[in-house]
């Protein structure tokens, strides 16, 4: 009953989707669409968010019929403290998503209503400690851009067709949706516009599934973490899975994250909104992570997640201040200039508590090229840090269809070895990408949580032997694939085989004797 309610939900998210990608259809095109209705989403959400929090909270007073999107502005600002010290934002009633919505037909000048609109939320929070929090939001929709039409009239027939088909949208209540709804929008818009998809801009999406898949790994044996942290996060996905995993009331001190690119980073914070979580439970920091880490100062993390860019370029030892980073001095050599995949790992070990798991999703080369790479490699196993490798299937991530896999890292493990699941086999196909679903993935989990070996499936290997694999630590060196091939007897082959040209020889003695026959008839 729980599939099709939420299958519904996304039938219904998705026909919305495609409707509004039709009417704005030779004018906003594929990735910058994107924007657009992420954008507008995330301004009918806080709307409707602040609206219901304030009516809640003049219900408990006594008003039981209090509606603040009908209350006027003047009244609505001797509230504007306290909405700002629980929201981190204001909206004045006239602004909200279904007021603007309700005029914007009749507006003129509907573009310049909504960037005034955009302007007044972000403004309200100046000042205040939700000041970072809310900056920028709205800076990567342009409501006067020419894409949306050559004249202001031909913009805001595109304005109010957006407004009303987000407005249409069968949000109810966000908490009571099966659906992730950000999520799912997301996921949608990047299949729909699959060749820029994880290529545009840098940015990269991890399927839903996998994000949960790390989350899930990274918390095993436990209710509760003192908070979480993605060095690369994305649109916050990964970072997310922890409020559905555990409740975002387990994850006790917050969500932080870092993004280098200023689209996702924005993203990011408007999916923390989406997700109601409040601005003073989570700090997303803007920058490139490996050259100027931010959070470097706070609290180790208790589960650390990520899917880092695969073989980007980084400084390295270009730059003196990595040379002698304590991030990465301990493996005494730094990831190669071409390749930092394991510059990321090393930076997650650094900031992951005595106590924590960290789960990456990582290129397959880094665990088995030599060089810089194999020296990073023994350092980890060495010091007892590698915990598990799983291998993925393939063609699971847009923008490219090879097979990753996830290290996973721990400092307080109970044994000395490495466990490799080849878990390549557990997927489905869906309409543009495999998928992991609900079986596949707790095979996996119950697997990694009993460090079990399976045959073709799972060894649990100590170190020692990777040692004498030059620390090669890719799941196919130490997890056979089964042998599907048919066993064939030969010796029975070859009778057959006998028998078959016995009997094509005794055919043809027969052709040749009526061939003569015929032949000797014409005669």
């Amino acid at each position: 009953m729980a599939d099709t309610k939420k299958e519904q939900e996304r039938a219904a998210l998705h026909s919305t989707i495609w409707r509004i990608a039709n009417d704005m259809r030779g004018s906003v095109d594929g990735w910058d669409f994107k924007q657009y209705v992420l954008v507008i989403l995330f301004y009918r959400f806080i709307s409707e968010n602040l609206s219901s929090y304030v009516n809640e909270k003049q219900k408990e007073a006594g008003e039981k019929n209090f509606n603040y999107a009908a209350l006027s502005d003047s009244d609505a600002e001797r509230a504007r403290a306290l909405i700002l010290e629980e929201k981190g934002f204001f909206i004045h009633p006239s602004e909200l998503f279904e007021n603007v919505r309700k005029h914007a037909a009749g507006d003129a000048n509907l573009n310049e209503t909504l960037e005034k609109v955009f302007k007044n939320i972000e403004a309200s929070a100046q000042g205040t400690d939700s000041e970072n929090d809310m900056k920028g939001l709205f800076d990567d929709i342009d409501v006067n851009s020419n894409k949306l039409g050559a004249t202001v009239v031909r913009r805001n027939e595109k304005l109010v067709k957006l407004l009303n088909a987000i407005g249409d949208l069968p949000i109810g209540n966000y908490d009571d949706n099966s659906i992730d709804l950000f999520g799912d929008a997301y996921e949608y818009l990047m299949t729909m516009y699959a060749a820029n998809a994880g290529k545009s801009g840098g940015e990269f999406f991890t399927p839903q599934e996998v994000s949960e898949l790390l989350a899930r790994i990274t918390v095993v044996g436990k209710k509760e973490v003192n908070k979480v942290y993605d060095p690369a996060c994305g649109s916050g996905s990964l970072l997310l899975k922890f409020a559905k995993v555990l409740g975002k009331e387990c994850v006790r001190n917050g969500f932080y994250g870092q993004e280098i690119n200023i689209t996702t980073y924005n993203l990011c914070r408007i999916n923390m909104f989406l997700h109601d979580i409040n601005y003073e439970q989570f700090d997303i920091a803007h920058g490139d992570t490996l050259t100027d880490p931010h959070h470097w100062d706070d609290e180790p993390f208790e589960a650390i997640v990520s899917n880092p860019p695969y073989s980007i370029k980084w400084d390295g030892d270009a730059n003196p201040l990595i040379i002698n980073d304590d991030r990465f001095t301990p493996a005494g050599v730094l990831a190669p200039k071409s390749k930092a995949d394991l510059a990321f790992v090393m930076h997650a070990l650094s900031w992951l508590a005595v106590d924590g798991t960290a789960a990456i999703v990582s290129f397959p080369g880094a665990m088995y090229r030599g060089g810089a790479e194999q020296k990073i490699r023994k350092y980890l196993v060495d010091n007892n840090y590698v915990d598990a490798v799983i291998q993925l299937p393939t063609d699971l991530f847009f923008g490219t269809t090879i097979a990753t896999c996830i290290l996973v890292l721990k400092k307080n493990k109970s044994d000395s070895k490495v466990l490799f699941i080849d878990a390549t086999n557990e997927f489905v196909r869906g309409s543009a990408k495999n998928k992991l679903n609900d079986d596949h993935m707790k095979r996996i989990l119950a697997c990694y949580a009993s460090r079990s070996t399976e045959e073709h499936y799972s060894r649990l290997v100590p170190h020692k032997e990777i040692e004498e694999k030059e620390y090669n630590i890719s799941v196919g060196t130490y997890v056979a694939v089964k042998d599907n091939r048919e066993v064939v007897d030969i010796t029975e082959l070859n009778a057959r085989i006998e028998t078959i040209v016995a009997r094509q020889n005794e055919l043809r003695t027969q052709i040749d004797a009526i061939v003569a026959d015929l032949e000797g008839k014409a005669a």
